[in-house]
């Protein structure tokens, strides 16, 4: 069962961490946040929201098409200056033309019906030379292989079905580049970023991690019984000593609006 991010049991499940700062200065060394005008399209639990404020963005839009991640955001934040998170959609965001100079899209465009309405939404709402950060995984990313600092591959090698799953939900690396040129963006290369997700003290964190769920939408595939199994699959496969620093890949998209 695919997650349902309008069930209330799930609004903090994206709102349980920070942003690492290697994320920040992949930003910094490709778009200028000071006084910037932030949206962050697919916002979930606000985790990028904050980050980007707290790097220096101007003002902060979070903008997600549930209620529930909005409330979890909204909580997670507290009350800060410059910062709002609201209920839209990505595809028809209710905000005005070219109202922002960044539009951030993490973890947004494999849950999307229509990519090419998604980044037209966008362009609609930079200014002239604004611009879009995609951040999604390829197949290939996908497939990165499991280990202690990846244990996103430990998923797809005890259930192989849920490749998949991310087989019909992730667009290629050509059809996002295209999408972006069609909806009036320089989309630029694809770079490749294994972003810092967590350290754990020992692989009974981990275990408690991965039985939550918490941030992570292909485990709503698996019932607690495989879930339970995974968990001690994972287990067995780490050093018991140490703490452990998990990875995830991913591909980004730098794109100017033209």
């Amino acid at each position: 069962m695919a997650i349902d991010f309008d069930d209330e049991r799930n609004k903090g499940t994206y709102a349980t961490r920070e942003a690492d700062r290697g994320w920040v200065e992949f930003v910094r060394q490709h778009v200028d946040l000071g006084g910037a005008r932030v949206a962050d399209v697919g916002c979930g639990g606000g985790i990028y929201s904050l980050a980007m404020l707290d790097a220096g963005a101007g003002h902060v839009v979070g903008i997600d098409g549930s209620a529930a991640m909005v409330a979890g955001a909204k909580t997670h934040a507290g009350e800060r200056d410059r910062l709002e998170f609201e209920v839209g959609d990505a595809a028809a965001t209710g905000r005005l033309d070219a109202e922002f100079d960044l539009v951030l899209q993490r973890a947004l465009i494999h849950h999307v019906p229509d990519l090419d309405a998604v980044f037209a939404e966008a362009r609609r709402i930079l200014r002239p030379g604004g611009m879009l950060i995609v951040q999604d995984r390829t197949m290939e990313d996908v497939r990165r292989p499991g280990g202690p600092e990846h244990l996103r591959g430990y998923f797809f090698e005890r259930f192989p079905r849920l490749l998949d799953v991310e087989a019909a939900r992730r667009p290629t690396a050509g059809r996002i580049g295209g999408a972006l040129a069609g909806a009036g963006f320089e989309p630029g290369e694809p770079h490749t970023f294994d972003e810092p997700r967590r350290t754990y003290a020992s692989p009974a964190e981990i275990e408690v991690d991965i039985v939550s769920r918490a941030g992570r939408s292909i485990l709503h595939e698996l019932d607690d019984d495989e879930l339970a199994d995974l968990a001690a699959y994972i287990v067995e496969r780490l050093p018991q000593g140490g703490a452990i620093r998990e990875e995830d890949r991913w591909t980004l998209w730098v794109a100017r609006a033209v």
